[in-house]
């Protein structure tokens, strides 16, 4: 095997830890384009068809998506709504635009964890003096590309008040 087919193999850019690890946001209008999954008790089902029309719009509006910034927010054991970062307004996508202070919090390991890192979240912020009016998790590489890498980064941002 060599290095070209193993890079074909990742489609997730590496992951910056330092870029997102307890730092605090301050959005203006940030452009994203949001979309739903369907989901089974949290788990997402068809996550990867959704990206790839996400993906396929993006790329039709010659747009691009900075830091591969892709934020899920499970609104329900049903239903979770993704909202990818854009650089401009795609055309028929549901273009939206968040603003506000948001706290980043990046955690490591299997997705079993997520109650924990969103307990150890909230501690964290609550530290801070704030509270989280709204959670976001940003699941940073597919399945795949974390076992490529070895190592499996989800970051908890909270909209903080």
């Amino acid at each position: 095997m060599n290095n070209n087919s193993i890079n074909d193999d990742i489609c997730c850019p590496p992951f910056e830890v330092s870029l997102w690890d307890d730092k605090m946001l301050e959005w203006q209008n940030k452009p994203f384009i949001k979309d739903k999954v369907f989901t089974f008790m949290f788990m997402p089902i068809g996550f990867g068809n959704v990206m790839k029309r996400l993906n396929e719009k993006v790329n039709a509006a010659g747009a691009n998506i900075p830091d591969w910034l892709c934020l899920s927010d499970h609104t329900s054991s049903w239903n979770m709504d993704l909202y990818l970062a854009v650089d401009k307004e795609i055309p028929n996508a549901n273009n939206v635009n968040l603003s506000g202070k948001y706290y980043s919090k990046v955690y490591e390991g299997p997705f079993k964890d997520t109650g924990k890192w969103c307990k150890d979240f909230e501690k964290e912020v609550d530290g801070k003096g704030m509270k989280v009016m709204k959670w976001f998790m940003w699941y940073t590489t597919c399945p795949k590309c974390a076992k490529k890498y070895g190592k499996n980064y989800v970051v908890i941002l909270g909209q903080v008040s």
